[in-house]
């Protein structure tokens, strides 16, 4: 009777612990499928590393977009820039890309309306810094906060969030800037509905075509 109960404790409180660290550690499962899908298959050298938020993390169908180019796609959904920076041991730095491809900082903005442009800058600045601490010279391209008509709202701290990383690129070697935000507008000055799914937020194809038009020019070979 004592041992059951002992056992019963022991459990649950493993499975206490469990709970515990997969609240201490956020997105922790994305990162472990990450690892897994490494193990059974490295990326090779010399591909191009996609990294941030669920933007790429839903572009399941990405190396279609890019033929001709061997795509690394490990961006997982909600993640904002320090999650960026907290996993960058395991997302970024395990691999040998020859270019990486940016998408994060909208997540920052909407998790609270405290999050300033000027602290997406601050945050993007130290994850820029730990790749260039890596690697000096590799290139890097950062795609611009996108308009969605939910998160419409939040669009004067996401132009000021762009203006900001753009300003601060232009003064880097071996960067790209890619503004995809008035592409996606209509002729209304509104995010073209069209080209998003349901949730008004995340794209579809037809979105994603207008991203694979403005990306593959700067696209390394």
């Amino acid at each position: 009777m004592i041992k059951h109960i002992v056992k019963n404790i022991t459990a649950a409180f493993l499975l206490l612990l469990v709970s515990c660290v997969a609240q201490a550690q956020p997105f922790a499962t994305d990162i472990a499928l990450f690892k897994k899908q490494d193990s059974t298959k490295f990326p090779p050298a010399n591909g191009i590393l996609f990294i941030g938020s669920s933007s790429f993390t839903k572009w399941t169908d990405i190396q279609t977009y890019f033929p001709g180019y061997f795509i690394i796609n490990r961006g997982f959904g909600g993640s904002s820039l320090p999650d960026l920076i907290r996993y960058e041991q395991d997302i970024i730095f395990p691999y040998q890309p020859k270019q990486i491809i940016l998408y994060c900082g909208e997540n920052d903005i909407a998790a609270a309306d405290s999050v300033s442009a000027e602290m997406v800058l601050e945050r993007f600045t130290t994850l820029f810094n730990d790749i260039r601490k890596q690697w000096p010279r590799i290139p890097l391209v950062f795609i611009s906060l996108k308009p969605s008509p939910a998160r419409w709202a939040m669009r004067e701290r996401m132009q000021r969030a762009n203006q900001l990383i753009k300003k601060y690129l232009r003064k880097k070697k071996h960067t790209t800037f890619v503004d995809v935000w008035n592409s996606m507008l209509g002729p209304d000055g509104l995010p073209m509905a069209d080209i998003f799914i349901a949730d008004r937020l995340h794209m579809n194809a037809k979105g994603y075509a207008i991203w694979q038009r403005l990306i593959e020019p700067t696209l390394l070979k």
